[in-house]
Protein backbone atom coordinates (compact mmCIF):
# COMPACT_ATOMS: atom_id res chain seq x y z
CA UNK A 1 0.00 0.00 0.00
CA UNK A 2 1.46 3.35 -1.05
CA UNK A 3 1.88 6.22 1.36
CA UNK A 4 -0.78 8.88 0.96
CA UNK A 5 0.31 12.11 -0.65
CA UNK A 6 -0.19 15.38 1.20
CA UNK A 7 -0.13 18.99 0.06
CA UNK A 8 3.38 19.17 1.53
CA UNK A 9 4.63 16.12 -0.39
CA UNK A 10 2.97 17.27 -3.62
CA UNK A 11 4.59 20.69 -3.42
CA UNK A 12 7.93 19.07 -2.63
CA UNK A 13 7.63 16.95 -5.78
CA UNK A 14 8.06 19.98 -8.05
CA UNK A 15 11.29 19.58 -9.94
CA UNK A 16 11.99 16.25 -8.23
CA UNK A 17 9.46 13.75 -9.61
CA UNK A 18 6.59 13.75 -12.08
CA UNK A 19 3.11 13.55 -10.58
CA UNK A 20 0.47 11.17 -11.92
CA UNK A 21 -3.20 12.10 -11.76
CA UNK A 22 -6.19 10.16 -13.06
CA UNK A 23 -9.90 10.82 -12.97
CA UNK A 24 -12.04 8.43 -10.95
CA UNK A 25 -15.77 8.40 -10.35
CA UNK A 26 -16.51 5.27 -8.31
CA UNK A 27 -15.07 3.02 -5.63
CA UNK A 28 -14.27 0.12 -7.97
CA UNK A 29 -12.06 1.98 -10.40
CA UNK A 30 -10.56 4.17 -7.67
CA UNK A 31 -9.36 0.97 -6.00
CA UNK A 32 -7.72 -0.11 -9.27
CA UNK A 33 -5.94 3.21 -9.77
CA UNK A 34 -4.75 3.87 -6.23
CA UNK A 35 -1.42 2.04 -6.50
CA UNK A 36 -0.24 3.95 -9.56
CA UNK A 37 -1.77 7.43 -9.27
CA UNK A 38 -0.49 10.10 -6.90
CA UNK A 39 -3.83 11.91 -7.06
CA UNK A 40 -7.38 11.02 -8.11
CA UNK A 41 -9.59 13.70 -9.59
CA UNK A 42 -13.35 13.32 -9.32
CA UNK A 43 -13.91 15.37 -12.44
CA UNK A 44 -17.06 17.08 -13.66
CA UNK A 45 -16.17 15.22 -16.87
CA UNK A 46 -18.37 12.61 -15.19
CA UNK A 47 -21.45 13.62 -17.15
CA UNK A 48 -19.63 13.72 -20.48
CA UNK A 49 -17.97 10.36 -19.97
CA UNK A 50 -20.84 8.43 -18.41
CA UNK A 51 -24.10 10.35 -18.94
CA UNK A 52 -23.49 11.16 -22.58
CA UNK A 53 -23.80 14.93 -22.18
CA UNK A 54 -22.02 17.19 -24.71
CA UNK A 55 -20.19 19.20 -22.03
CA UNK A 56 -19.52 19.32 -18.27
CA UNK A 57 -22.07 21.97 -17.32
CA UNK A 58 -24.84 19.61 -16.19
CA UNK A 59 -22.89 18.16 -13.25
CA UNK A 60 -24.42 19.10 -9.88
CA UNK A 61 -22.90 19.47 -6.43
CA UNK A 62 -24.91 16.51 -5.15
CA UNK A 63 -23.55 14.34 -7.96
CA UNK A 64 -19.98 15.41 -7.25
CA UNK A 65 -20.36 14.72 -3.54
CA UNK A 66 -21.85 11.27 -4.19
CA UNK A 67 -19.04 10.27 -6.54
CA UNK A 68 -16.33 11.80 -4.37
CA UNK A 69 -17.56 9.72 -1.42
CA UNK A 70 -17.38 6.63 -3.61
CA UNK A 71 -13.82 7.38 -4.72
CA UNK A 72 -12.71 8.07 -1.15
CA UNK A 73 -14.23 4.76 -0.07
CA UNK A 74 -12.49 2.86 -2.85
CA UNK A 75 -9.09 4.49 -2.35
CA UNK A 76 -8.88 5.74 1.25
CA UNK A 77 -5.11 6.20 1.03
CA UNK A 78 -5.29 8.32 -2.16
CA UNK A 79 -5.16 12.12 -2.36
CA UNK A 80 -8.60 12.95 -3.77
CA UNK A 81 -9.62 16.20 -5.47
CA UNK A 82 -13.26 17.09 -6.11
CA UNK A 83 -14.14 19.29 -9.09
CA UNK A 84 -16.48 22.12 -8.12
CA UNK A 85 -19.18 22.01 -10.80
CA UNK A 86 -20.49 24.88 -12.90
CA UNK A 87 -22.53 27.45 -10.98
CA UNK A 88 -21.38 26.45 -7.49
CA UNK A 89 -18.56 28.98 -7.05
CA UNK A 90 -19.95 32.20 -8.50
CA UNK A 91 -19.27 34.26 -5.37
CA UNK A 92 -16.84 33.82 -2.46
CA UNK A 93 -19.71 33.17 -0.07
CA UNK A 94 -21.36 30.59 -2.31
CA UNK A 95 -18.02 28.93 -3.03
CA UNK A 96 -17.17 28.62 0.67
CA UNK A 97 -20.62 27.25 1.55
CA UNK A 98 -20.42 24.61 -1.17
CA UNK A 99 -16.78 23.73 -0.49
CA UNK A 100 -17.62 23.21 3.17
CA UNK A 101 -20.36 20.78 2.10
CA UNK A 102 -17.80 18.82 0.08
CA UNK A 103 -15.40 18.67 3.01
CA UNK A 104 -18.10 17.76 5.52
CA UNK A 105 -19.80 15.11 3.41
CA UNK A 106 -16.71 13.49 1.84
CA UNK A 107 -13.10 12.80 2.73
CA UNK A 108 -11.80 14.82 -0.21
CA UNK A 109 -8.41 16.40 0.37
CA UNK A 110 -9.03 19.37 -1.91
CA UNK A 111 -11.37 20.96 -4.42
CA UNK A 112 -10.61 22.19 -7.94
CA UNK A 113 -11.88 25.46 -9.37
CA UNK A 114 -11.65 26.71 -12.95
CA UNK A 115 -10.60 30.30 -13.55
CA UNK A 116 -7.68 32.67 -13.26
CA UNK A 117 -7.40 36.31 -12.29
CA UNK A 118 -11.16 36.74 -12.04
CA UNK A 119 -11.27 33.93 -9.45
CA UNK A 120 -8.23 34.92 -7.40
CA UNK A 121 -10.17 36.71 -4.66
CA UNK A 122 -12.53 33.75 -4.42
CA UNK A 123 -9.66 31.27 -4.14
CA UNK A 124 -8.01 33.43 -1.49
CA UNK A 125 -11.27 33.47 0.48
CA UNK A 126 -11.42 29.69 0.38
CA UNK A 127 -7.80 29.12 1.33
CA UNK A 128 -8.17 31.64 4.18
CA UNK A 129 -10.95 29.37 5.48
CA UNK A 130 -9.00 26.10 5.45
CA UNK A 131 -10.15 24.90 2.02
CA UNK A 132 -7.35 23.40 -0.08
CA UNK A 133 -7.73 24.57 -3.67
CA UNK A 134 -6.29 23.25 -6.92
CA UNK A 135 -6.58 25.81 -9.71
CA UNK A 136 -7.36 25.24 -13.39
CA UNK A 137 -6.38 27.62 -16.21
CA UNK A 138 -5.99 27.54 -19.97
CA UNK A 139 -8.81 25.77 -21.76
CA UNK A 140 -11.62 25.68 -19.20
CA UNK A 141 -14.43 23.24 -20.06
CA UNK A 142 -17.00 25.10 -17.92
CA UNK A 143 -16.55 28.13 -20.24
CA UNK A 144 -17.13 26.17 -23.45
CA UNK A 145 -20.48 27.80 -24.23
CA UNK A 146 -19.37 31.36 -23.51
CA UNK A 147 -16.12 30.79 -25.43
CA UNK A 148 -17.89 29.25 -28.41
CA UNK A 149 -16.13 25.91 -28.20
CA UNK A 150 -12.95 24.27 -26.95
CA UNK A 151 -10.13 26.63 -27.91
CA UNK A 152 -6.44 25.92 -27.39
CA UNK A 153 -4.78 28.77 -25.53
CA UNK A 154 -1.38 30.38 -26.14
CA UNK A 155 -1.36 30.40 -29.91
CA UNK A 156 -1.35 34.20 -29.91
CA UNK A 157 0.46 36.68 -27.68
CA UNK A 158 -2.70 37.88 -25.94
CA UNK A 159 -3.95 34.47 -24.81
CA UNK A 160 -0.37 33.40 -23.96
CA UNK A 161 0.11 36.32 -21.57
CA UNK A 162 -3.40 36.10 -20.12
CA UNK A 163 -3.04 32.41 -19.28
CA UNK A 164 0.38 33.02 -17.71
CA UNK A 165 -1.06 35.89 -15.65
CA UNK A 166 -3.97 33.65 -14.64
CA UNK A 167 -1.57 30.98 -13.37
CA UNK A 168 0.40 33.48 -11.31
CA UNK A 169 -2.80 34.94 -9.84
CA UNK A 170 -4.05 31.50 -8.83
CA UNK A 171 -0.77 30.72 -7.08
CA UNK A 172 -0.73 34.07 -5.29
CA UNK A 173 -4.30 33.42 -4.12
CA UNK A 174 -3.11 30.32 -2.25
CA UNK A 175 -3.74 27.36 -4.56
CA UNK A 176 -1.43 24.44 -3.80
CA UNK A 177 -1.37 23.12 -7.38
CA UNK A 178 -2.62 23.97 -10.84
CA UNK A 179 -4.14 22.11 -13.78
CA UNK A 180 -3.20 23.63 -17.15
CA UNK A 181 -5.39 22.34 -19.97
CA UNK A 182 -5.35 22.75 -23.72
CA UNK A 183 -2.38 25.08 -24.19
CA UNK A 184 0.63 25.07 -26.51
CA UNK A 185 3.67 23.37 -24.94
CA UNK A 186 5.73 26.59 -24.78
CA UNK A 187 3.07 28.21 -22.61
CA UNK A 188 2.82 25.21 -20.32
CA UNK A 189 6.60 25.20 -19.93
CA UNK A 190 6.61 28.93 -19.13
CA UNK A 191 3.89 28.50 -16.50
CA UNK A 192 5.71 25.53 -14.95
CA UNK A 193 8.92 27.56 -14.78
CA UNK A 194 7.20 30.67 -13.39
CA UNK A 195 5.07 29.33 -10.56
CA UNK A 196 6.40 27.47 -7.54
CA UNK A 197 3.44 25.11 -7.20
CA UNK A 198 3.04 21.83 -9.14
CA UNK A 199 1.55 22.21 -12.61
CA UNK A 200 -0.48 19.25 -13.88
CA UNK A 201 -0.93 19.22 -17.64
CA UNK A 202 -3.66 17.85 -19.87
CA UNK A 203 -3.15 18.58 -23.52
CA UNK A 204 -0.22 20.80 -22.50
CA UNK A 205 2.91 18.93 -23.54
CA UNK A 206 5.53 17.14 -21.46
CA UNK A 207 7.23 20.02 -19.63
CA UNK A 208 4.70 20.24 -16.79
CA UNK A 209 5.23 18.75 -13.32
CA UNK A 210 2.72 15.98 -14.00
CA UNK A 211 -0.15 14.76 -16.16
CA UNK A 212 -3.84 13.98 -15.81
CA UNK A 213 -6.10 12.02 -18.15
CA UNK A 214 -9.70 10.88 -18.07
CA UNK A 215 -9.45 7.16 -17.38
CA UNK A 216 -12.04 6.05 -19.95
CA UNK A 217 -10.07 7.90 -22.65
CA UNK A 218 -6.74 6.46 -21.51
CA UNK A 219 -8.08 2.90 -21.44
CA UNK A 220 -9.73 3.20 -24.85
CA UNK A 221 -13.34 2.86 -23.69
CA UNK A 222 -14.70 6.06 -25.22
CA UNK A 223 -15.19 5.41 -28.94
CA UNK A 224 -16.97 8.54 -30.19
CA UNK A 225 -13.70 10.44 -30.66
CA UNK A 226 -10.19 10.61 -29.25
CA UNK A 227 -8.77 14.02 -28.25
CA UNK A 228 -5.37 14.76 -29.77
CA UNK A 229 -3.69 14.75 -26.34
CA UNK A 230 -4.93 11.28 -25.33
CA UNK A 231 -2.79 8.18 -25.62
CA UNK A 232 -4.73 4.93 -25.44
CA UNK A 233 -2.91 2.42 -23.25
CA UNK A 234 -5.32 -0.37 -24.14
CA UNK A 235 -8.24 -0.99 -26.47
CA UNK A 236 -10.74 -1.34 -23.65
CA UNK A 237 -13.87 -1.06 -25.76
CA UNK A 238 -12.90 -3.99 -27.98
CA UNK A 239 -11.78 -6.10 -25.02
CA UNK A 240 -15.12 -5.57 -23.28
CA UNK A 241 -17.14 -6.25 -26.43
CA UNK A 242 -15.27 -9.50 -26.97
CA UNK A 243 -15.81 -10.62 -23.38
CA UNK A 244 -19.53 -9.77 -23.49
CA UNK A 245 -19.91 -11.55 -26.84
CA UNK A 246 -18.27 -14.68 -25.40
CA UNK A 247 -20.58 -14.53 -22.35
CA UNK A 248 -23.62 -14.16 -24.59
CA UNK A 249 -22.53 -17.08 -26.77
CA UNK A 250 -21.97 -19.36 -23.77
CA UNK A 251 -25.36 -18.49 -22.28
CA UNK A 252 -27.07 -19.22 -25.58
CA UNK A 253 -25.29 -22.52 -26.21
CA UNK A 254 -25.59 -23.68 -22.61
CA UNK A 255 -21.86 -23.66 -21.81
CA UNK A 256 -22.41 -21.21 -18.96
CA UNK A 257 -22.94 -21.80 -16.11
CA UNK A 258 -20.83 -24.91 -15.77
CA UNK A 259 -20.79 -27.32 -12.87
CA UNK A 260 -18.05 -25.28 -11.17
CA UNK A 261 -20.43 -22.29 -11.02
CA UNK A 262 -23.24 -24.17 -9.26
CA UNK A 263 -23.84 -24.51 -5.52
CA UNK A 264 -23.65 -28.02 -4.01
Amino acid sequence: MRKKETITSLKAAKGERKLVMLTAYDALFASLFRESADMLLVGDSLNMSFLGEPDTLSATLDQMIYHTRAVCNGAPESFVVCDMPFGTTNTPGQALENAVKVFQQTRADAIKIEGGQERSALIEHLTDNAIAVMGHVGLMPQSVRSEGGYKVQGRDEKSFQKTLDDAVAVEEAGAFALVVEGVVPDLAAKITETVSIPVIGIGAGRQTDGQVLVWSDMLGLFEAFTPKFVKKYMNGAEAIKEAVAQYAQEVRNGAFPGEEHCYK
